[in-house]
């Protein structure tokens, strides 16, 4: 066998596993193998200047390379099994929360020392909350930020480099099973190993369906979330973000019953695109830095839709929802809240006019074209519940960027090591559909190093 170890994906479980690999056994052969650049060659071609929307690169640095997709999210590490995936059904909830700890101590080894832990526990603003029929869970939150968790992503991979075999720009095409392992086919030649650990992320769930199908891997439907990221002044939740800085607030529409949540809160941040397989969808980003913070505050607000028999494409509906809003404006669309509410598209001269700078360029243009009817009447209670606790959310002047979309994979079915049905292949971090999370995927990563390692 050519190496002992490969791992598939450079994102938070592939990085942990290969850290906590080699750590513990140092003299094991791992190979890594990433479909995008290394960390120092990602970079985004829009500049807001020359290149204002995406250009649909070969590869997106936003979404691809050493780091993963959460490279240049603002790099908060949520401590908690309340949200950010399923592992504690697998591992259990102690022991995925001491994994959690640990990979918050290396990021504070590797650069991270001196970012602020919040607690949502124990906060006042948890009645204020139940009073207006929201709902904040509970949760420790490690906020590196964007240019933070840039050096820690570097300083980790300064360390891994001469110790691990890394493959960039090397996407692989197929897992086939030999003799005593598995050989990891590439248009670069085929590399045999002994074990394989599978770690593709969300951005790798088209990917992980073909290898499951190939490999008569069982799967289950997972969900799709879908929704849009609103942004306003800092000021309007400054007395949340403060304190707290990310607040995860459920709501249970009156309407439908259905639950739309806050997602990805950035304080003083940017509203930033993604391009997952060819599909422009909006995001947003945070920076500890002062002086790459802009006055606005960017979070989305989602609605988690399952399905039952017998429509299992969860993704393929996103991607749909998705496709129309590229159709409509080119790319993201942003309406103003109270031209929705009106029922009027929003124009160049009323964003202009508005009292807010859009972080983006996008498209105006009207969301209810976009979105299905049930999604946007929850997005829009939503935005009038969120207005009881921070006052000023439901102005008509506040941003309404769409779509976003959080593509999971299905949901593969593995063991308590999160091992597949074929001995030594490991199916970890968010392209398992089990985690959904930063922390979540990284301790997936750290929990099946060990299990290796043993």
């Amino acid at each position: 066998m050519k190496y002992d170890v490969v791992i598939i994906g450079a994102g938070p479980g592939g990085i942990y596993a290969a850290f906590e690999l080699i750590k513990l056994k140092p003299e094991l052969k791992v190979a890594v193998f990433e479909a995008g650049h290394e960390l120092s060659k990602r970079r985004c071609p829009i500049d807001g200047d020359k290149i204002k929307t995406c250009i649909g690169c070969k590869s997106c640095s936003i979404m691809s390379g050493f780091g993963g997709a959460g490279a240049f999210s603002d790099g908060k590490y949520n401590i908690t099994n309340d949200f950010g995936g399923t592992l504690y059904e697998y591992i259990g909830k102690k022991h995925a929360l001491e994994l959690m700890h640990y990979v918050d101590e290396i990021n504070m080894r590797f650069g991270g020392e001196g970012c602020k832990l919040y607690s949502t526990a124990g906060t006042r603003f948890k009645t204020l909350c139940i009073q207006s029929d929201l709902h904040l869970l509970d949760a420790s939150v490690r906020h590196l930020g964007t240019d933070i968790n840039y050096i820690v992503l570097e300083n980790l991979y300064n360390e891994l480099k001469d110790k691990v075999t890394f493959f960039f720009d090397t996407p692989v095409e197929a897992i086939k099973i030999i003799p005593g392992g598995y050989e990891i086919r590439t248009k670069k030649g085929a590399y045999p190993c002994k074990k394989c650990i599978v770690s593709v992320g969300r951005s790798g769930s088209k990917w992980m369906e073909k290898v499951c199908k190939d490999l008569s891997i069982p799967t289950e439907s997972n969900r799709v979330d879908i929704g849009v990221r609103v942004e306003l002044p800092a000021a309007v939740f400054a007395h949340l973000t403060d304190e707290l800085y990310e607040s995860k607030i459920v709501y249970r529409t009156e309407k439908y019953g259905d639950k739309v949540r806050t997602f990805c809160m950035n304080p003083k941040g940017a509203v930033v695109n993604e391009n997952t397989n060819g599909i422009i969808t909006v995001n947003g980003h945070s920076y500890e830095d002062p002086s790459m913070q802009t006055e606005n505050t960017n979070f989305a607000l989602l609605v988690s839709k399952h399905f039952s028999e017998p429509f299992k494409d969860s993704n393929g509906y996103g991607e749909s929802i998705a496709r129309l809003s590229n159709m409509l404006g080119g790319g993201v669309i942003v309406q103003r809240f109270g031209d929705l509410i009106r029922g009027r598209r929003s124009t160049e001269g009323r964003i202009e006019d508005a009292f807010i700078t859009p972080t983006l360029q996008a498209t105006p243009g009207d969301l209810s074209l976009v979105l299905p009817k049930r999604i946007l009447d929850g997005i829009i209670e939503m935005i009038y519940a969120l207005d009881k606790v921070a006052p000023g959310t439901a102005n008509d002047d506040t941003l309404l960027y769409g779509v976003e979309v959080k593509f999971y994979n299905m949901e593969v079915e593995v063991s308590k090591k999160l091992e597949s049905c074929y001995p030594g292949l490991y199916i970890i971090g968010d392209g398992s559909g089990i985690t959904h999370s930063l922390s979540h995927a990284s301790a997936s990563g750290v929990h099946v190093a060990r299990s290796i390692a043993k």
